[in-house]
């Protein structure tokens, strides 16, 4: 088939609704958005809320909340697997009439007898072996069925995957498994490549958790004569101790991840390169990812969650992000993390602090200390260091200061002259006389340079903040 024939790329990501969005779904969701934005291709959305027990509105809902914060736009409505349940048994039904499936009468305690004398005789494990794949349909008595899968009982299944490589199964460890239950409600492994099926998925990019499905799932499109699609297992992300990921390595949902002020570009970059890599590719834009990302980049073995280097990305992101949209997500994290929001003013020194503070910031709770000379409101309170900057000496150098500074052109070309001025005069360097400026500007002794400071929150404010603290 030539490459012009090839279909669209179609992906998707089908979470459960039984939980928060853990971040290795979140990677999941990533990759396959990747790789179909690369290409052209769709990028689809399917809740598998089959589990009723377990599966909540209130799930689905932090779910799509986590993809819209990440940034990850999907094709379509989303679909949800519990109403599609009349079609999964249809394709049952259709199975039975090829004859590729059968109707199984065992019951439970059948099959436990079964498996429990295949114990006896020392087998570890025993694949079901209903008595009813061939039997005669003319003696099917009136009871409860299943459907069952006629799997193949010798040879083997060979799964081509593009990350795992060639996986092949022996068919004799593969049972003849249920794909409609008695109550008439179709299986996770049916449902599934149905929908996947009916929804055009070309490639289906997931955890490597579900390698041992994709066999099963394999006879269900072989059976049915349909396509099967590109198969991608990646590999789980473990925690920074080599072990699978849990609460005890810290936050896992995405959500959690935004609360704790990591910006979405930097989260995604971090993410893609969390088990993927191109070359030397560090720090990318995500128009960058989308060009760059494919499957033979995913390695075998399991990422490694490193907050340090997950900082490091953000840090460059919050660097090197537009100014408005900056803003715009911090504002986010405030009402994400259950902080109070800017008020106009402070939206308005926030906006203009920015790009003096940005550069040295790595997350938002690092870029808010950074604006804290910003967001606060006069009598500036200083901490214990730098109120010991205030002595008599250097209050009454900001005494001094004010009145030049109430008639200065409001330039840092004009500033400079003045405080080094002021600094000459009492015989010191600038550095002594900053230690103040910053004490009484912003109440701290570590801060941006005094000069972005002054010009951020302009002549009025400064002035009577150094008033302030010259009183």
């Amino acid at each position: 088939m030539s490459a012009a024939s090839e279909p669209q790329v179609v992906t998707r990501f089908a979470p459960s609704p039984t939980g928060y969005l853990h971040i290795g779904g979140g990677r999941t969701a990533l990759f396959n958005w990747l790789y179909a934005r690369g290409r052209g291709g769709k990028f689809l959305l399917r809740i598998e809320d089959t589990d009723r027990e377990r599966s909540t509105p209130e799930a689905t809902a932090a779910i799509l909340k986590g993809l819209t914060w990440l940034g990850l736009d999907w094709d379509g409505e989303v679909v949800s697997q519990f109403e599609r349940r009349d079609r999964h048994a249809e394709v049952a039904h259709e199975m039975l009439a090829r004859g590729t499936a059968y109707k199984c009468f065992s019951t439970q305690e059948e099959i436990a007898a079964f498996r429990a004398a295949k114990e006896a005789e020392g087998a570890s494990y025993a694949v079901f072996l209903s008595p009813w794949r061939d039997a005669d349909p003319t003696g099917y008595p009136d009871a409860p069925y299943v459907i069952r899968m006629r799997a193949p009982r010798t040879g083997e299944t060979v799964i081509v995957d593009e990350v795992q490589g060639r996986v092949v199964i022996k068919n004799e460890t593969l049972d003849d498994m249920i794909v409609l239950r008695s109550d008439g409600t179709p299986t996770y492994m049916l449902a599934v490549v149905v929908d996947d099926h009916d929804m055009g998925v070309t490639h289906v990019i997931r955890g490597d958790d579900h390698l041992n499905n994709a066999a099963r799932q394999q006879m269900v499109y072989d059976a049915m004569g349909w396509r099967i699609p590109v198969w991608a297992h990646i590999p789980l992300i473990h925690g920074p101790d080599g072990k699978k990921l849990s609460k005890r390595h810290g936050a896992t949902g995405i959500e959690e991840y935004q609360a704790m002020g990591y910006p979405a570009a930097g989260m995604r970059n971090y993410l893609t390169r969390l088990g993927w890599a191109q070359g030397d590719a560090e720090i990318f834009s995500t128009e960058e990812a989308v060009q760059m990302f494919d499957l033979k980049g995913i390695g075998r073995a399991p990422a490694r969650l490193n907050f340090k280097k997950l900082e490091n990305t953000c840090g460059h992101h919050i660097a090197m992000m537009d100014n408005a949209a900056l803003l715009h997500e911090l504002e986010g994290y405030l009402a994400a993390a259950a902080q109070p929001a800017l008020t106009p003013a402070q939206h308005d020194r926030v906006a203009n602090a920015l790009p003096a503070v940005k550069d040295r910031a790595k997350t938002f709770p690092d870029l808010i200390e950074k604006l804290q000379f910003s967001l606060i409101s006069r009598p500036v309170v200083a901490d214990p260091l730098a109120a010991a900057t205030l002595d008599s000496v250097s209050r009454g150098i900001l005494r001094e200061l004010t009145p030049r500074l109430q008639n200065a052109s409001w330039t840092k070309e004009a500033l400079e002259p003045i405080l080094a001025d002021a600094a000459a005069a009492h015989g010191i360097g600038f550095g002594k006389l900053a230690a103040p400026l910053r004490a009484a500007i912003a109440g701290k002794t570590v801060t941006p340079s005094v000069y972005d400071m002054m010009l951020v929150i302009g002549r009025d404010e400064t002035v009577a903040r150094l008033t302030d603290a010259a009183q």
